[in-house]
C-alpha cells in the first residue's frame, strides 16, 4: 500500500523520507533520516524549509542538512 506524503513533502525526492538510508557528502557518511521538517536556527535564524534531521545508525549526535543535500546511500 502507497502511503501519501504530506502536501510539505511533495517537492521531495521518493526516496527521502522518515526512515531512509542517505548519504552526508560533507560529513562522508551515511546516516538515517529521523525527522524532515521546517527549521530555524536560533542563533543564525536561517530558516530551512524541509530540513532533513539526522542520525547515525545505532544513535548519536542528530544533524541538520537542507533537503537537496543528502544523497541515497546507495548513490555513493
Amino acid at each position: 500500500m502507497t502511503v501519501p506524503r504530506p502536501t510539505s513533502h511533495q517537492g521531495l525526492p521518493a526516496w527521502l523520507h522518515e526512515g531512509a538510508r542517505v548519504y552526508d557528502p560533507g560529513r562522508d557518511c551515511e546516516a538515517i533520516v529521523q525527522f524532515i521538517g521546517d527549521f530555524e536556527d536560533p542563533a543564525t535564524r536561517r530558516f530551512i524549509h524541509n530540513a532533513v534531521f539526522l542520525r547515525p545508525e545505532g544513535g548519536g549526535k542528530e544533524w541538520i542538512l537542507d533537503p537537496d543535500v543528502p544523497r541515497p546511500a546507495d548513490d555513493r
